[in-house]
Order: C-alpha cells, then sequence, then structure tokens
C-alpha cells in the first residue's frame, strides 16, 4: 500500500487513480463471515486518512458535490462497523471511477486470490451452449459470465461471432474466459440433444430441459441459422421467453441469461453439480 505522503505528492489524477485501486483491491478482500480484523490498523488508518485528503479536495468535491459524504466517510472507517465500512470502500471506489473517467477493467490489478479460480467452479456436465454469430464483444462477454455463473461445461462459438479476447469481450467477462473452456467452429451437434433459443418455441416454463444438451444462441439480427434451427427441431426444439412489452424482444444475452437459468435450475433439482 503507497504511503500516505507519497500519494499526496502525485498528480492529481493519478493520485486518484491510486486511491481507487487500493479501495477496490480492499473491498475484494472481504468474504462471507469475515470482519474488519482482515484489514491492519495501518490499512484502516490509510482509509481514513485517503476520505480526507479526497473531501479535502476542492475540484473534486465541487464536481461531485460529496465533501461532507467523504468526510462522513472518513468517520465509518472509525467505526469498525463492517456493513458500512464496505459501503463505504465501494461508494469512494465508484466515484473515483466517475472523476477518472476510468472503470477497475481499465487498470492492470488482481484481487487477493490473484484471479478467479477454475478449481472452484460448479459445472453441469454435458451443459453446452453454442453462440451463433454473436456481433457484439459486449454481448459476448456478458454471455460468457452468465455461462460460467449457471454452470456451463462448455462454449461453442461460431466462426463469425466476435472475438471473446477482444478488451470488450474480456472487460464484460470479468474473467470468466480465462477459465470456461470454450473453441471456434462451425455449427455440429456433438452427439449431444440440440434446442434453439428462438421465437415461436415452447414457453420456458413448459420447456423440458435435458440434463446434457447443446442450447444454440443466434444472432440479434438474424435469429438462428436456418441449418442450426433445423438440428434443433428434429431434436428437442425450440424453447421461447414469453414477454409482455411494446418491444416484445430482449437483448441477446438477457435472454441468454434467463434460458440458462431455468436450465441451470432444472439440472440441480436432478443432480448436485461436479
Amino acid at each position: 500500500m503507497i504511503p500516505l505522503y507519497k500519494l499526496e505528492k502525485l498528480p492529481r489524477i493519478q493520485k486518484l487513480r491510486k486511491i481507487a485501486k487500493v479501495f477496490t483491491m480492499a473491498e475484494k478482500r472481504f468474504a462471507p463471515g469475515k470482519g474488519i480484523e482482515i484489514f491492519t490498523n495501518a490499512e484502516i488508518l490509510f482509509f481514513t486518512d485517503a476520505a480526507k485528503l479526497l473531501a479535502a479536495d476542492a475540484l473534486f468535491c465541487k464536481r461531485q458535490g460529496l465533501s461532507e459524504e467523504f468526510a462522513n466517510a472518513a468517520n465509518v472507517f472509525q467505526t469498525h462497523d463492517v456493513i458500512l465500512f464496505r459501503r463505504a470502500l465501494n461508494s469512494i471506489k465508484h466515484i473515483l471511477f466517475a472523476e477518472t473517467g476510468k472503470d477497475q477493467s481499465d487498470w492492470d490489478f488482481t484481487n487477493s486470490n490473484g484471479s478467479l479460480d477454475p478449481q472452484k467452479r460448479q459445472i453441469f456436465k454435458g451443459m453446452h451452449v453454442y453462440m451463433e454469430d454473436i456481433r457484439s464483444p459486449f454481448n459476448v462477454g456478458a454471455m460468457f459470465r452468465t455461462a460460467e455463473s449457471f454452470g456451463v461445461e462448455k462454449i461453442i462459438l461460431s466462426p463469425f461471432c466476435a472475438d471473446p479476447l477482444h478488451r470488450r469481450a474480456e472487460r464484460t467477462a470479468m474473467g470468466c474466459i480465462d477459465i470456461i473452456p470454450w473453441e471456434r467452429q462451425e455449427f455440429l451437434p456433438d452427439n449431444l440433444p440440440v434446442f434453439a433459443l428462438e421465437t415461436g418455441g415452447i414457453p420456458l416454463s413448459e420447456f423440458s430441459f435435458p440434463r446434457q444438451g447443446l442450447l444454440i444462441a443466434g444472432s440479434e439480427e438474424l435469429g438462428v441459422s436456418p441449418n442450426a434451427l433445423a438440428a434443433a427441431d428434429a431434436s428437442l426444439g425450440r424453447v421461447s421467453i414469453p414477454c409482455y412489452g411494446a418491444k416484445a424482444s430482449l437483448n441477446v444475452s438477457v435472454a441468454f441469461g434467463i434460458a440458462l437459468q431455468a436450465w441451470a435450475k432444472s439440472n440441480n433439482d436432478y443432480q448436485t453439480p461436479a
């Protein structure tokens, strides 16, 4: 942790970024059941002094209108209230991101574990997804993160999918691209039952999800390709998400998340994740 006297000598934006980085890493050290004892007295003093330093930054406080809030944050760190303490770390971090025009993914830093631990992944064997022609790196990254969260064993990308290693995809995936197996290939059922996330299918609440299978999620503009859709119709068919608004459609990553949650719940009723 950078000494406060060195922090004060840094150029203003660099100083704010350093504080944001420290607060981000500190917040990530919290875990269920952990209290303020995970921090040393020196660290707590740094959080307190940093909050006071921010409160004394006239330009910062004028733009954000937060001088009183930062003064209160400094007091919170001295109370050792774990809920208020953690909320103060989180609030200061996000306000600093807004002030500097950066978010935490723009910087190279690691949390207390260094990165996501693939050994802690809970997966459902045979739960595979095929992402077909998803053009947006943001959607690809979001879908990787969702797939990892709901126990997908493997992701297959069509040749025209956006690159998961694109910086925007990696930023949105928040480390999940590194720990979930994926490959790029033409559509191939891979000897698994196939179903497509597409309009005109069986409503989500009525669909019988397989224990093992391949879910196809297609392009927002064009939907699932005729070839992949034919394979799905010849296997398990199509699953659809009923919509009730005027738009009557969802972003592909949102629809993908809704479908995966339902599939994961169904699998969880069958088995304990491996």
